[in-house]
């Protein structure tokens, strides 16, 4: 199973991006997908989660409300749109999959595979 991230780049504050993350694996639609990122000198953290069919979403609270995840089955394809991003959202994000349990969502430990992260820099 590999991921790669990608849609990252530098943005004034207030802006938006949409990033993607592609998955090759035969059963994607089994994963928990899931958004992480870490900040210079941060641990990484947990950012969103979705269910392996899409109908469940799972934000940390610090971006709540300034977030959506999504998923392509068809396709895929995991998507985060971000929008009236503060320059503490800079990070590097990754993307990861996991088996799916709703009381794990936010636990690193859950996800078995990573991609390679993209950078998103936030101007003030």
């Amino acid at each position: 199973v590999q991921l790669q991230a990608s849609g990252g780049g530098l943005v004034q504050a207030g802006g938006s991006l949409r990033l993607s993350c592609a998955i090759s694996a035969r059963t994607y639609t089994v994963y928990m997908m899931g958004w992480f990122r870490q900040a210079p000198g941060k641990e990484r953290e947990f950012v969103a989660a979705i269910s392996p069919s899409g109908t469940s979403t799972y934000y940390a609270d610090a971006m709540k409300g300034r977030l959506t995840i999504s998923r392509d089955n068809t396709k895929n394809m995991m998507y985060l749109q971000t929008n009236a991003l503060r320059p503490e959202d800079t990070a590097v994000y990754y993307c990861a999959a996991g088996d799916y349990n709703t009381r794990k969502y936010d636990v690193q430990a859950q996800y078995d595979y990573w991609g390679q992260g993209t950078q998103v820099t936030v101007s003030s």
